[in-house]
């Protein structure tokens, strides 16, 4: 008869630990390999030279709004400085006439207390020559007179004064702010102008070429570029167009307006003044500078502002081709007129 052996239970418990143990020991043997390799941490990729060429397009775009309110301080700053050049000179002038009208009445005032110590009745019944006494104070009655609408205007004229004075404190004001503004936008522009110079510093000399050939809205090709054509809007745009043609070539330069560097819509300003044409100093203000056309009837001379906000402008020359300054770096050109969403197209 076979006899079966049971295992005992002590002989269950060693089976059991030791199966508990090399367990362990595969768990342990897991985490030790992966606690004890040392991770490689992913370099960061170098941006593409696309996504350089982007981004340095977008810091010139944000340069150029910010020169655009840049400008637009500046020529508030112009106006603040004739306005309280204009109101100071309006207080010392009204001083001077109020000095003058206070030196008359006190000339009065004291004639008057000289001759006003004696009652005038008994000065008449004291006087040797009654009619002439009557005469004197028939005068003095209408020096009064004069003297009193003299005082009134002398109030008016002060109250004047406080105002003009006031007015003149209340610009100062506004001109202090305007100058704050100024250097804020200036800071602005160079910071992010320096940034774009940092990118465009980190791609090679190919691809640093290959955006210095591109326009904002891509390749602009290395053949030669249609001469301008076609009949400008009136003669003073035809002046304009060849004051801005005289321009190509010139640099960049951000819050210029010329002769010798430009920034897009101080090439427009300076233009137009070769033309005896005056223009806003912004391109937001040269957007509604005259009568807006659509761009099929564009000529000569119209400008062509950019971007929903106008923050870019150039000057349309035919042939679909427009000469402006297109950021730093990149001297005054010509460009398609669709390198940029078109806001308007304004005739002078």
């Amino acid at each position: 008869m076979a006899s079966h052996r049971r295992t005992s239970p002590s002989g269950l418990a060693q089976s059991a630990k030791a199966a508990r143990v090399t367990v362990l020991s595969a768990a342990a043997a897991t985490a030790a390999a992966a606690f004890g390799a040392t991770p490689v941490a992913a370099e960061p990729a170098e941006p593409s030279a696309d996504a350089t060429r982007a981004r340095v397009d977008r810091l010139y775009t944000e340069a150029e709004q910010a020169t655009e309110s840049f400008n637009k301080a500046g020529e508030r700053t112009a106006e603040l400085r004739a306005q309280v050049a204009r109101a100071q000179d309006s207080v010392a002038r009204g001083q001077e006439r109020i000095n003058h009208m206070r030196g008359a009445l006190g000339a009065v005032a004291g004639a008057q207390y000289r001759s006003g110590g004696l009652d005038p009745t008994l000065a008449l019944l004291l006087s040797k020559d009654p009619e002439s006494f009557l005469d004197r104070a028939a005068a003095l009655d209408r020096m009064s007179e004069r003297q009193s609408g003299a005082l009134v205007e002398l109030r008016r004229a002060q109250q004047r004064l406080d105002q003009e004075r006031a007015e003149a404190t209340r610009a100062l004001g506004e001109l202090e702010r305007s100058r704050a503004a100024v250097a804020r936008h200036k800071r602005a522009v160079e910071k992010k102008l320096a940034e774009a110079r940092a990118l465009l510093n980190s791609l090679n000399s190919e691809e640093r070429a290959d955006y210095d050939r591109a326009s904002r809205s891509g390749d602009r090709g290395d053949g030669p570029v249609p001469a301008p054509s076609g009949a400008a809007a009136s003669s003073r745009a035809a002046l304009a167009v060849q004051a801005a043609r005289s321009a190509l070539g010139k640099p960049y330069v951000w819050g210029a307006n010329g002769p010798n560097g430009f920034d897009c819509s101080g090439l427009m300003q300076w233009s137009y003044a070769q033309a005896g044409v005056g223009l806003p100093r912004t391109s937001q203000g040269q957007r509604n500078a005259g009568r807006h056309v659509p761009l099929s009837e564009a000529r000569p001379g119209d400008l062509v502002t950019y971007r929903s906000d106008a923050s870019h402008v150039a000057m349309y020359m035919g042939n679909g081709q427009v000469i402006h300054a297109p950021y730093p770096g990149a001297p005054v050109r010509y460009d398609p007129v669709g390198m940029m969403p078109v806001s308007a197209v304004t005739r002078v």
